[in-house]
């Protein structure tokens, strides 16, 4: 049985750009109906459509997700209680008057609140690499290492995998994990110990205070665990701990930086301390509030409007 929904929203959502953005490596696109989106979150297979610019259809195997009503779930999940006002300090736009015109068709795009573990263990899988093979790396983890699932949409069973538990990965010999990092020895190790802190306990994402951490001592916690740095901790943060302050920095951002904002910092290699001088120098055009939610959004721009780059 598939429990289906429609919700309604005040602001608009762009479904699309928001699942493929970089932020989420998670959603497949249905190849025989390419409108429906199609993922796991927690065990529940879920599917997505964007019906108008304001309305969304959801379906999905279960009526809650995560013990949340199916709606209620989808809703915060999209982030959709956020006020798209409120993204960009209202000085940018006069700021930043060509900018703001290529950013018209992107402020629709939506940062998802996903689950941190997942999240983690996603970017950790990320680091120097493209979106098509950071895809096909989780996609291969949750293959080998998760429990199968699956949704039938209009007639078609359609085959899926629940991400693994800590406890699943905690148990995995890095050596045959490696198979799904590229054969990237020390990234497969690496993740498997941060799957151990999480299934022992010492990174507890549970933690009622985890996300009420002034940014830069969760950062800094967060960096306690091998390879894991900056950049990954502020990813876990924004897009697993709703911490839209922060403000992930890769080379596409350190180039937009640049480009955009003519920041002389940007020109400098990427090290701990340019990373925190880019940091702050961006709160300074950005509402410090949002700062990671609009950064997200210029770093999908960037890609698409500049480097010509697709993102699935």
């Amino acid at each position: 049985m598939l429990y289906k929904e429609v919700i309604r929203i005040n602001n608009e959502i762009n479904l699309k750009d928001s699942l493929f953005s970089g932020q989420s490596f998670l959603w497949i696109i249905d190849t025989d109906r390419p409108e429906y989106y199609v993922s796991v979150i927690g065990r529940s297979p879920v599917v997505l459509r964007q019906i108008s610019d304001n309305t969304l259809e959801i379906q999905s195997t279960s009526n809650t997700v995560r013990n949340r009503l199916l709606p209620d779930f989808i809703s915060n999940y999209l982030s959709l209680d956020i006020d798209h006002k409120y993204i960009f300090s209202e000085h940018f736009p006069p700021l930043y008057q060509e900018l703001w015109k290529i950013l018209g068709d992107y402020l629709s795009l939506r940062i998802l609140r996903q689950d941190p573990f997942e999240t983690m263990i996603s970017f950790m899988c990320a680091q120097g690499i493209g979106m098509h093979l950071i895809r096909k790396q989780v996609s291969m983890i949750q293959q080998c290492y998760g429990e199968k699932t699956f949704i039938t949409l209009a007639g078609k069973e359609i085959p899926l995998h629940i991400f693994p538990t800590p406890e699943r990965l905690a148990a995995v010999d890095p050596l045959a994990f490696s198979i799904c990092t590229n054969n990237n020895r020390i990234r497969a190790s690496n993740i498997v110990l941060a799957a151990q802190g999480v299934a022992e306990g010492r990174i507890n994402f549970d933690h009622p205070g985890m996300r009420e951490l002034p940014l830069s001592e969760l950062r800094n916690t967060l960096c306690q665990n091998r390879g894991i740095g900056f950049k990954i901790a502020d990813c876990i943060a924004l897009f697993g701990l709703g911490r839209f302050d922060a403000f992930p920095i890769d080379t596409h951002v350190k180039q937009y930086l640049e480009k955009w904002f003519n920041s002389t910092t940007a020109l400098r290699s990427l090290t701990p301390a340019s990373y925190l001088a880019l940091d702050a120098e961006a709160r300074t055009f950005l509402n410090p509030d949002f700062a990671g939610y609009a950064g997200h959004i210029l770093f999908h721009c960037w890609r698409k409007e500049v480097k010509k780059l697709r993102s699935f």
